[in-house]
């Protein structure tokens, strides 16, 4: 089972910038178990929103023609927790794209308050210099990740609005 750990697109600027956001709600069964009585969505469930929303984007960019992988956390702060009822807007940049690797960085708000900063590098496994070999199938954007980008105008912002209502 995958676990998606973003809600939806508001933004999507193709190869450049992305938005999104996620619902954090008391449903969530590893709120339970996190901090019994304070519950608060663990730090690496965010870096994994992010990991999420920017691989995408790289993905995205190279037309999900590449296996892109999370290769490292160059930085992962945090100033407050994400606690349920939040709604955390998740805001990822390549920094740069090559054949072999990307860069991101990014932020994490709720609110307008920052929640954390967090930069990661990522893999094209497919150019890898190891010479190995891994499946035909893009087993990393799956049609599920893929569906994200419903309904989100490429280059553009949330189609949720008609463009005239767009800001």
């Amino acid at each position: 089972m995958r676990w998606i750990w973003i809600d939806k697109f508001v933004e999507f600027h193709s190869g450049e910038r992305a938005v999104a956001v996620k619902n954090v709600t008391l449903a969530e069964e590893h709120l339970h178990d996190h901090f019994p009585g304070f519950p608060v969505m663990p730090e690496t469930l965010c870096i994994e929103a992010m990991a999420q929303t920017s691989g995408i984007l790289v993905g995205e960019a190279r037309n999900f023609d590449e296996k892109v992988i999370l290769a490292k956390v160059k930085k992962a702060v945090f100033v407050d927790y994400v606690k349920p009822g939040d709604t955390i807007k998740i805001e990822a940049k390549i920094e740069s794209i090559a054949p072999e690797a990307a860069s991101t960085s990014g932020k994490i708000t709720c609110d307008g308050k920052l929640i954390a900063e967090i930069d990661l590098m990522f893999s094209h496994i497919d150019q890898n210099l190891a010479g190995k070999e891994f499946p035909e199938e893009n087993f990393v954007f799956t049609d599920t990740f893929k569906s994200l980008l419903r309904g989100v105008v490429l280059n553009g912002t949330s189609s949720g609005a008609p463009e005239s209502e767009q800001g």
